[in-house]
């Protein structure tokens, strides 16, 4: 086949412009990851039948290199299958390979096993690093490529890493220009974009030749200043002769016709289709506090649930998507400009709306309503009707010439959704106004089903409800009704089978997961402790369970923060420590939340001596002293007028030079940086301690502002001394999922079944068939559901120690309809810590698919 892409697909002011027609592109977010094969062709018809004409696509490098060097491109991997059926489907695909993808993925999709390598330095220009991802781009990449657009393939665009002005990468330039270099090598000649998380354009692209900028726009929807900042930025890509392409942003409608009518061209809601993280790969991440788990109910509440629910806002996408493909090229034309016209709105709106002049005649104008009240603006001397948190794309002035009709389209407070030959269409769920040649007329809120028609200025009118607007192949939208009840699976069956193998190897000192080979699943520790009175433990992370001499503790989730563990008259120590994901974002506060961190124990340390040195620091107060010698205060304990400014506290520690110890700085109120022998660091109020290597301490300075009544507390020193002598087993999650699908006899038990804190089991509950939604009530326990040969998930029952879930719903587990064999098996475990655990109930509901 000729080569046509680079005609196919162009990159103008107008927008991606593919076969040369001009329009403003709806883009929803549809990641293959995330669902079950038997669902892909099904998933994206639904979003053909929203009106979005394209989607976008993560490709996760860790869920096709499973382990380094281990490849899947088949099955649920087939990422060349989905693109395929996309094309089948006629939707544009924005492809997104990485290497680093966010997307609250296991690590954002970068392999566990990088971390083991200490002169690895991700997301730079670093050989080591451009080594691993010339690998997965040399597989990636031939994908894409051979699948463009013009080459009888999907894909009109490739984005080259995700949101990089978030991250402290040294040389943006050469690392970008590495991807670029990787990709167009590859035979890619689409279009290369890089995506802005908080604006800098060139933070997120290095100002490379050949790669567009992009935007993540996440406002607040109820935000009156949406208008004016995306103008800014639509005046800041124009000034470079390029479009405003927003490659993620809010899921609601309403927000969604602001930015179109602020001058958007290319709007791409992230996860309007939801989906579903199987197996280990949901992430840790921040989320504005630090620490939390990502659910593996993938919902941001878009159009699309994760088990494939049509939600209401499927209608206002069939609206909107309707509305541009009307007005086609003139919108992707128009310039944006501060609106006119609009003389006073009854609720709160924008500070500043914007306006679209069209090309070739015509406006648009966005009013808002940001309330949950119904409300009117007063527009060109006319009164509109705003209903709750909407906004009312008003159009003016429209010459119909251009769809067959004569005349002008003067006013219309209802959205254009069609016009022809055979008049104009309109949606509007309020009262609407529509004035053609002279003549006005008033239109009541249609009801469902029942069209308001009438001839005006002699052009038919017709106004429809928002749920009768048809998608682009004419089907009606199709909203899915309340969920049906939840029905009680009571017949369990307890299984006789090993939650672990047993085989253990041996180390000296505790390994991460990832050296023990364990990239997602568990890791078992085990050592003796031999008049250990108390150990501190550095790194562990992500949910650790111990157990001293066979009693459980309660569950540990610090994020690789340092606790200690108090064993006096204790032998046998052992650890359970499961991977619940990988850091996907970049945070320093707390080790396990960096960006590449490790998973496992970390470092085990007996606590041979603890020293106060709260006392005898030296303090220079800056300008405020006259002079020497300096004062001696306790840490944080000078007290000044210059509120805020910086103090430096300074002694040196009573380290032997020989034992590793740990500076504990007891409860800080604000972040201080600690420098010892002029290695500086941050310690943050989340993790305040300070490991000090042998011969490491003898100088300390502690730098903090001042600040009345922030003192750290108790300042400690502690002597470490590392346990040795460790017995590891490796469970990784193919070992899990093996002993998952082995045969057993069963014992028939009634639910509630009860637990010891510490206890695991399995059970086999029976399902209905078909597609099903599992919920599980109790207390104290951990599930982790398996069916298809897969992890289905994991639920955490009401534990005071368990940590936030953030994304989706943490309670529900989806098991697909093709997976479901009839039965679920579950490994259950207690915990402790509260009340004795115990699985009360399962519950299934049907589930579309």
């Amino acid at each position: 086949m000729t080569d046509t892409s680079l005609s196919a697909v162009a990159l103008r002011p107008t927008g991606l412009v593919l076969d040369g027609r001009e329009e403003a592109l709806f883009c929803a977010s549809l990641f293959y990851f995330r669902l079950p094969r038997e669902t892909w062709e099904a998933r994206l018809a639904q979003v053909r039948a929203t009106g979005y004409r394209a989607i976008d696509v993560y490709l996760p490098w860790n869920f096709h290199e499973t382990a380094p060097g281990v490849w899947d491109f088949a099955g649920r991997h087939d990422v060349g299958a989905f693109l395929d059926l996309a094309h089948e489907a006629g939707l544009a695909v924005v492809a997104r390979p990485g290497p680093y993808i966010c997307s609250e993925w296991d690590g954002g999709a970068l392999p566990a096993w990088l971390g083991l390598d200490p002169d690895l330095r991700v997301r730079q220009a670093e050989p080591r690093f451009l080594a691993q991802v010339r690998a997965w781009f040399d597989r990636a990449m031939p994908l894409l490529a051979e699948r463009q657009w013009g080459r009888g393939g999907a894909v009109v665009a490739v984005q080259l890493e995700n949101e990089l002005d978030f991250f402290d990468t040294a040389d943006r330039h050469a690392y970008i220009s590495a991807l670029r270099d990787m990709a167009t090598g590859h035979g890619v000649t689409v279009p290369l974009i890089a995506c802005a998380g908080q604006g800098d354009l060139v933070g997120a692209g290095g100002g490379v030749e050949g790669v567009a900028p992009a935007f993540n726009f996440y406002p607040d929807d109820r935000s009156p200043f949406v208008e004016a900042e995306v103008r800014r930025y639509a005046d800041l890509v124009a000034a470079r002769g390029l479009p405003l392409l927003v490659t993620e942003t809010n899921r609601r409608h309403a927000t969604l016709r602001r930015l179109m009518v602020s001058g958007a061209v290319l709007i791409a809601p992230y996860l309007q289709a939801s989906g579903y993280d199987f197996g280990y790969t949901p992430s840790v991440g921040n989320w504005g506090d630090p620490g939390g788990f990502m659910t593996h109910d993938y919902d941001f509440g878009g159009y699309l649930s994760p088990v494939g629910e049509a939600r209401p806002e499927t209608a206002e996408a069939r609206v909107l998507t309707a509305f541009t493909r009307t007005l086609g090229p003139r919108l992707a034309k128009a310039r944006t400009t501060e609106a006119e016209g609009v003389q006073s709105v009854s609720v709160a709106t924008s500070s500043s709306p914007s306006q679209l002049v069209l090309d070739g005649g015509g406006t648009v104008t966005g009013v808002p309503n940001l309330t949950e009240e119904p409300g009117t603006a007063e527009i060109g001397g006319r009164t509109v009707a705003l209903a709750p948190r909407s906004t009312a794309l008003i159009v003016r002035d429209l010459p119909l010439a251009g769809f067959g009709l004569t005349g002008t389209l003067a006013f219309a407070s209802a959205d254009l959704v069609g016009a022809g030959t055979d008049g104009l269409r309109f949606a509007s769920g309020v009262a609407s106004t529509v004035e053609v040649g002279g003549e006005t007329a008033e239109f009541p809120a249609p009801e469902i089903g029942k069209p308001l028609r009438r001839t005006v200025g002699g052009v038919d009118i017709t106004v429809l409800h928002p749920e009768d607007v048809a998608d682009p192949d004419g089907a009606r939208a199709e909203i899915t009704g309340p969920a049906p009840e939840a029905e009680a699976l009571t017949a369990v069956f307890r299984r006789a089978l090993p939650t672990r193998s047993g085989a253990t190897e041996a180390h000296e000192l505790p390994p991460s997961s990832e050296a023990a080979g364990v990239f997602r699943g568990r890791t078992h520790y085990a050592a003796t402790l031999d008049g250990v009175a108390e150990l501190l433990i550095e790194g562990a992370a992500d949910i650790v369970d111990l157990a001293l001499d066979g009693e459980a503790r309660p569950s540990h989730v610090g994020y690789g923060g340092t606790f200690t563990v108090p064993t006096a008259g204790k032998t046998a120590f052992t650890a359970t420590v499961e991977t619940w994901g990988h850091a996907n974002f970049d945070d320093s506060r707390l080790p396990g939340l960096a960006l590449g961190s490790l998973r496992g124990l970390g470092r085990v340390w007996a606590v041979t001596g603890r020293e106060d040195v709260h006392a005898l620091w030296t303090v220079d107060g800056g300008e405020q002293w006259a002079g020497d010698p300096a004062p001696v205060r306790s840490l944080g304990g000078w007290s000044s007028t210059r509120i805020g400014r910086p103090a430096t506290y300074r002694r040196p520690l009573p380290v032997d030079g020989v034992s590793h110890y740990a500076f504990h700085l007891g409860e800080l109120a604000l972040p201080v940086e600690v420098d010892v022998d002029g290695e500086a660091r941050i310690v943050s109020p989340i993790d305040p301690w300070v490991h000090l290597e042998p011969g490491r301490g003898r100088n300390v300075a502690v730098t903090a502002p001042h600040w009345p009544g922030s003192g750290s507390g108790p300042v400690e020193l502690l002597r470490l001394e590392a346990v040795r002598d460790w017995r590891v087993e490796a469970q990784p999650d193919t070992a899990i999922l093996a002993l998952a699908g082995q045969d057993a006899e069963g014992l028939a038990v009634e639910l509630p079944l009860r637990l010891a804190p510490g206890e695991e089991t399995w059970l086999d509950v029976p399902v209905p068939s078909g597609g099903r939604s599992l919920r599980f009530e109790g207390e104290q326990v951990r599930v982790s559901a398996f069916a298809g040969g897969e992890l289905l998930g994991r639920v955490w029952l009401d534990d005071p120690h368990r940590p936030r879930f953030t994304g989706g719903d943490p309670g529900r587990l989806w098991i697909p309809g093709a997976w479901n064999s009839g039965t679920v098996r579950l490994l259950v475990r207690g915990t402790a810590g509260g009340a004795q655990p115990h699985l009360a109930r399962v519950t299934a509901t049907a589930a579309p698919e």
